[in-house]
């Protein structure tokens, strides 16, 4: 009998510790916001993808203009080169 009771004493615990547990869980969604923490995860994650793919398209902008102004340069001290080689002829 008092394996008994000590079954059912521990069983009565376990569902009091449930109950606490959820009425906690639902208190603190209910305080943090509309959204469940997945979603401002999700959100917060979609924020940062958005921000380095600009920082990306940033900086492939950056170093297509400075190759573009190196190909130039050099574009330009060949020619150079060219009207030398053509005037010396």
């Amino acid at each position: 009998m008092d394996l008994a009771r000590a079954i059912a004493t521990g069983e009565k615990v376990e569902k009091e510790l449930d109950i606490l547990i959820t009425r906690r869980h639902d208190k603190r969604e209910d305080e943090e916001s509309d959204f469940p923490s997945e979603e401002m995860y999700e959100q917060s994650s979609r924020r940062y993808a958005d921000q380095q793919r600009e920082e990306n398209r940033v900086a492939w902008c950056a170093h297509f203009e400075r190759m573009r102004a190196l190909h130039w340069g050099l574009a330009d001290e060949y020619e150079q080169k060219l009207k030398r080689l053509e005037e010396s002829a």
